[in-house]
């Protein structure tokens, strides 16, 4: 075992994720890639992930961090979708089934079996769910996580206590998957880099490039953190910014009418107190049509969500009093006691890409959520919708998009069995670390190093300064936000102890990087006006 270990450790110094090392290899402006993606979301590190394990050269250019927006600010779930059944949409549901049980099996150190109780007051409902569920199981036949079935009063009591007693005539268990979202991300970009392509966080895309045809042939990028300016020539470039495709659909063509509305989705993060047990709890059908999940994660639990249409994307995006208060008063009718807003550890929203309404008014819940492909005049490829569940066939269906545009020669998909970097069969999921899955022992070894390293960031939780390190070595992390919201996740379990911590993290970041006192300053300052969005006082 030990030497397992240690092969699995020198393999990952060798592939570890060194910003400068990716910068030089987009230097030689007369370099032709197959690809330049735009956006280091879901979606964007997918198709990355895609075109790299095909054998196509292939550069993902992300603005900001990977993950920092919508991706990275999800419920949490690897679903196929029990909403998207209720209306009907089978064929939906049976695709991001598949793609749930694909997820599993590539990443089993992120994606973990989760069991989700729904409660029924009425005879009626405990029918209908349960024949509900049962289809939805049979549509993931091959690719399931568990079997649905009724369960009594007592039983529904046993596994979520703090339930609403009153009316109580059972529920139904069922099966979905639940991941870290930005950890997710990071492992992404980790694969693309071992399958040959080069990531880059904080270089934003500037410019489109086209040739005497007026076509795509790739972008202007900047190098957010020094200036620089990167001339990178491609055979396809596509565009998966996410909330943000319309900003670069405009830089191919001026003049460009918007095809993406925000939908804004907010979820409050309380005290585990509020479920008591590893079970979640979803209600199906809340007040205006929407579901609402309460999910146990890193010993929180995380409610929500909303689906509000917001005017203009935004990358830090603030919960809005009535999404709130719509979720205080959902979860008031089935947990006990009722949170309320001083029960509120931490708050967190984000936006997703819908494909704009035809006709004005039309509400979030009623946009296709199914992803979208756009080829402009110019042969720029958008890629827009969809969800995290199936990022992996999005990025596929992309690529052979451009494939049948005779942009790259043809190649076979081989992402459907591909094993996300960190893979790890059976992690110890007590232990906080498992989600590094075949990192952790070159973490622990990094911890040895100094015995700060091993030291907690905070005295309320197992974070250590050693995953700081970690995080800035390996893993790319440029800002204390990359480190405190993506890499270990702190701002989203707890905002106000994220705050407290922020300028001894940053100290630690400040020497790893020989940076100055002022840069600890400007970091503590900018990611306290980012965490002010995460707390409500």
């Amino acid at each position: 075992m030990a030497v397992a270990c240690e092969r699995s450790r020198l393999f990952f110094y060798q592939i570890a994720m060194n910003r400068d090392e990716q910068i030089s290899k987009i230097q030689n402006p007369a370099k032709e890639w197959d690809f330049v993606v735009i956006g280091g979301g879901a979606t964007g590190l997918g198709c990355a992930v895609d075109a790299a394990s095909r054998g196509y050269q292939v550069v993902l250019l992300e603005q900001d961090d990977f993950a920092k927006c919508t991706s990275s600010r999800s419920t949490k779930l690897v679903h196929g979708g029990v909403r998207y059944l209720q209306k009907g949409d089978v064929m939906l549901v049976l695709e991001a089934l598949h793609e749930r049980g694909r997820m599993k099996a590539n990443a089993p150190h992120l994606v973990k079996n989760q069991t989700f109780v729904i409660a029924n007051y009425t005879w009626w409902n405990n029918f209908l769910y349960f024949c509900g569920l049962t289809f939805y199981d049979l549509l993931s036949l091959g690719f399931g996580y568990g079997h649905s079935k009724f369960i009594s009063k007592e039983k529904v009591l046993r596994r979520l206590p703090a339930i609403k007693q009153q009316g109580l005539k059972g529920g139904i268990v069922y099966h979905d998957g639940q991941f870290d979202d930005a950890r997710m991300a990071v492992n992404l970009a980790q694969t693309c880099i071992e399958q040959g392509g080069v990531a880059i966080n904080h270089i934003k895309v500037g410019g489109i490039m086209h040739d005497a045809q007026g076509k795509v042939c790739g972008v202007r990028a900047i190098d957010q953190e020094n200036g620089h300016t990167y001339e990178i020539k491609a055979k396809s470039v596509i565009n998966a910014a996410g909330i943000f495709v319309d900003e670069v659909m405009q830089l191919d063509a001026a003049g460009h009418k918007p095809m993406v509305k925000p939908s804004q989705g907010v979820h409050l993060v309380l005290d585990m107190k509020f479920l008591q047990g590893q079970d979640a709890l979803m209600v199906p059908k809340t007040s205006d049509g929407r579901v609402l999940f309460a999910v146990p994660w890193h010993n929180r639990v995380v409610v929500g969500t909303t689906d509000v249409l917001r005017d203009y994307p935004e990358s830090e995006p603030r919960a809005l009093e009535e999404e709130i208060n719509f979720i205080l008063q959902t979860a008031g009718l089935y947990m006990v006691p009722a949170p309320t807003r001083d029960d509120i550890i931490g708050v967190f929203a984000g936006q997703r890409p819908l494909a704009a309404p035809k006709k004005e008014g039309k509400s979030a819940k009623e946009i296709s959520r199914s992803h979208k492909i756009i080829v402009s005049d110019n042969d720029l490829i958008t890629i827009t919708g969809g969800k995290w569940t199936s990022y992996r066939l999005m990025a596929e269906d992309t690529i052979d998009k451009a494939i049948a545009m005779q942009k790259v020669p043809k190649r076979k998909c081989v992402t459907k069995r591909l094993k996300i970097h960190g893979w790890h069969e059976n992690p110890d999921l007590t232990n906080h670390c498992y989600i590094y899955g075949s990192d952790e022992p070159a973490l622990h070894e990094l911890e040895k190093e100094k015995a700060q390293y091993a030291e907690r960031i905070s005295p309320k939780y197992d974070f250590t300064f050693g995953e700081v390190i970690w995080a800035v070595r390996h893993e790319m992390a440029r800002t204390l936000d990359d480190v405190l919201a993506r890499r270990v996740r702190l701002l989203y379990i707890d905002a106000g102890e994220a705050l407290r911590v922020a300028p001894a993290v940053a100290q630690v970041m400040a020497s790893e990087m020989h940076l100055s006192d002022a840069w600890v300053s400007e970091q503590v300052a900018a990611f306290s006006a980012i965490a002010k969005n995460f707390l409500l006082k």
